[in-house]
């Protein structure tokens, strides 16, 4: 008895080494990607308290172009990176730009989108603030943890870091900063397609960075990444990618 009870754990063993190597393996449910639904048009929760959003749809896009289930939970910013380190999930779809450092420590997929850091001030300031260089000294409201508080470090400028950029975008229409920055592809929702803020704010200048937005996986996970990336050529081949981009006004 003793015997066959090794040779089943043995057996188990091999099992699990089997569907671990090469990566982390598609489970029953799918493969599933993190997304912190606080950057319209991105990822957003729409007013039926459900997740919506250009990658939203553009990751079972991709999971239906190779055959295989993908979708999208909510995952806060501040830790949506360390979630994917331990396996939580298997990617991440939030208006990742591609960096260096975060190559060091996770892969990523073929460029879904580019973009840059841009400043948003209220319409009324709109003249006394032309760009990044004329707000030395004045408080500037950013999503703590994102490349556009990191942009500012450059710059001498008062940070003010939020949990989210609605956050800064609502403080800077109290007055309690002077400007905000975020992605250029965040902005153009807030400026221009939500009707809270009609006539209220500005985008001024030109964006002061040049990002690419990608998917990111586990370094080592190559058989997710291939398939992102499998998915991506397809849908940007039949059309299907622009005309996600074109519903979501990110042309």
């Amino acid at each position: 008895m003793k015997k066959h009870i090794s040779l089943i754990l043995v057996v188990l063993l091999i099992a699990s080494l089997s569907l671990f190597a090469g990566g982390k393996k598609e489970s029953k449910d799918g493969y599933v990607f993190a997304s912190d639904a606080t950057w319209p048009p991105l990822e957003f929760v729409d007013e039926n308290g459900n997740l919506a959003g250009f990658e939203v749809e553009l990751i079972p896009l991709i999971g239906e172009k190779v055959g295989v289930k993908m979708s999208v939970k909510n995952i806060p910013w501040d830790t949506i990176f360390a979630g994917l380190a331990n396996g939580a999930y298997d990617g991440v779809a939030s208006g990742v730009t591609v960096t260096e450092e975060r190559k060091g420590t996770m892969a990523f997929s073929t460029t879904i989108l580019e973009a840059g850091q841009v400043v948003i001030v209220r319409t009324v300031d709109s003249a006394q603030y032309q760009s990044i260089n004329d707000l030395g000294g004045k408080r500037i409201g950013v999503q703590i943890g994102t490349t556009g508080d990191f942009s500012l470090e450059e710059y001498p400028v008062i940070r003010r870091a939020y949990d989210d950029i609605g956050l800064a975008i609502e403080d800077l229409i109290n007055g309690n900063v002077e400007a905000a920055v975020c992605d250029s592809l965040i902005a153009s929702d807030f400026v221009l397609e939500n009707p809270s803020y009609k006539g209220k704010l500005t985008v001024v200048g030109a964006p002061f960075t040049e990002e690419d937005i990608a998917i990111a996986v586990q370094k080592d996970n190559t058989e997710l990444l291939a398939l992102i990336n499998k998915g991506l050529a397809l849908a940007m081949a039949d059309g299907s990618f622009d005309a996600l981009k074109a519903k979501w006004n990110l042309l």
